[in-house]
């Protein structure tokens, strides 16, 4: 799967998600993407400015130790677009 096609489908679907389910959507995404062997700088830069994917993909890589040298090269700066 592309992670831009990935990107578009959340993008529409997740208005049709509870705000209060958004963080497991989020989280399974993320998970299905690092599954298909998408890097997690691929998808930090696919999903700029969605806090959700941004939160999911830091706690993936926080849960996960074997993907522990992607979490070094992940720096969330401030004009990333994320929304806190």
């Amino acid at each position: 799967m592309s992670v831009d096609l990935a990107r578009e489908i959340y993008n529409e679907l997740k208005r049709f998600v509870n705000t209060v389910d958004r963080d497991e959507a989020a989280e399974t995404i993320v998970s299905v993407l690092i599954d298909n062997d998408i890097s997690a700088d691929d998808i930090k830069d696919t999903f700029k400015g969605d806090s959700d994917i941004k939160r999911a993909l830091t706690s993936y890589l926080k849960d996960h130790p074997d993907d522990e040298d992607e979490e070094d090269t992940l720096d969330w700066d401030e004009d990333d677009g994320y929304e806190d």
